[in-house]
């Protein structure tokens, strides 16, 4: 059984525990979601079948698709707090900031860790918590405000070197990840690149990424989702190849861009916008273009850098097949938990009919 918790309730983590002790499952609600919203997941919850063993429920819409339930069991988060509390070097005298909304999978996480002895959770970009576990958005909110937590554990999208380094300055030791809300922590890069999480076997199987790992989620509530197994291994179609003995990803299996005879892979391209200076943030997308397939697009956040110079620079450094054909200049929109919401990229983007700058 499910159930829904708000995410702005009065002393929320112990409305989790009471749940949680009560044998059901948790699922917080965030409350921007609409009127609609919360009854379409009130009524999925209402209507499917929840395995007994079902611990965490967490809603994820990934950075495109329509949202889907993720059921875990607690040992699928709970085996891995040691080794979160070691590389955050904290323990519940410690206070953790969290930037990212109650809803968002990485929050109810260290909610999760709180409750078995991990460092205490507080919401928003707290300047005084000691360590923080929050996007690369979150991360760059903490430092706006003025934090500099001892550590901080970085999830949910790229990171950029430059804010890495940002944060060095600040004296802020930062170990980012790579993982997915179906199969949790997959590999972790301390500034040396990924390397695969403790208790994690990685495989990279026609260039696509396959774990055998304890943190692997039961399944989905309703509609399925990108999660498929195989012989004690799974994977949600991340793209990646080995190099040097890292992993280097590539992007989801469904986000090639067919541009004329070219295959554009959006990470790659993005990596090299978040390379120029001024570049806080961008989104890659193919544009339908009879004929062509698709024309290479990039909505970017920009600090200090005017379009012409980016553009300029963008062409210096990528091939013609690989250089963003049309422009979209503004604020990235974001997922409940900050990572860029691609679908809705796209949408502005179709319906801006022409370059925003």
């Amino acid at each position: 059984m499910i159930t829904v918790v708000d995410g702005d309730a009065p002393g929320l983590l112990d409305r989790i525990a009471e749940v949680r002790a009560a044998g059901r499952a948790v699922l917080v609600a965030d409350p921007r979601w609409s009127a609609a919203q919360r009854h379409d997941v009130e009524a999925l919850i209402r209507e499917d079948e929840v395995p007994a063993d079902a611990a965490w429920a967490t809603l994820t819409s990934g950075s495109r698709g329509a949202p889907r339930v993720v059921l875990r069991t607690a040992a699928s988060w709970s085996s891995s707090f040691a080794t979160v509390a070691a590389l955050l070097d904290a323990g519940s005298d410690d206070s953790i900031a969290l930037p990212a909304p109650p809803a968002a999978s990485l929050t109810l996480f260290s909610f999760a860790h709180a409750l078995a002895g991990g460092p205490r959770p507080v919401l928003g970009a707290d300047v005084d918590a000691t360590c923080v576990h929050a996007t690369p958005q979150g991360l760059r909110a903490l430092l706006d405000a003025g934090g500099a937590p001892r550590r901080a554990l970085v999830g949910g999208s790229h990171l950029d070197p430059a804010l890495r380094a940002r944060a060095a300055v600040a004296g802020v030791e930062v170990v980012s990840y790579y993982g997915a809300a179906e199969l949790s922590f997959v590999a972790i890069d301390s500034g040396e690149g990924l390397r695969a999480f403790p208790g994690v076997e990685l495989d990279v199987r026609g260039g696509e990424v396959w774990v055998r790992s304890p943190f692997v989620a039961l399944g989905y509530l309703g509609a399925g989702g990108p999660l498929e197994r195989a012989g004690g291994w799974a994977t949600v179609g991340d793209r990646a190849e080995v190099r040097d003995g890292g992993l280097h990803l590539r992007g989801r299996r469904d986000g090639a861009i067919l541009s004329a005879s070219a295959t554009v892979v959006p990470d790659e391209v993005e990596a090299t916008l978040r390379g120029i200076p001024g570049v806080r943030d961008a989104v890659v997308f193919g544009m339908p273009r009879p004929g062509v397939g698709a024309l290479i697009a990039a909505f970017v956040e920009v600090e200090g850098t005017g379009p012409d110079d980016l553009r300029r620079e963008a062409a210096a450094r990528l091939v013609p097949a690989h250089r963003p054909r049309r422009w979209f200049f503004g604020t990235i929109p974001r997922t409940l938990s900050g990572k860029p919401a691609r679908a809705d990229v796209e949408r502005i983007a179709a319906g801006t009919g022409r370059d925003r700058g």
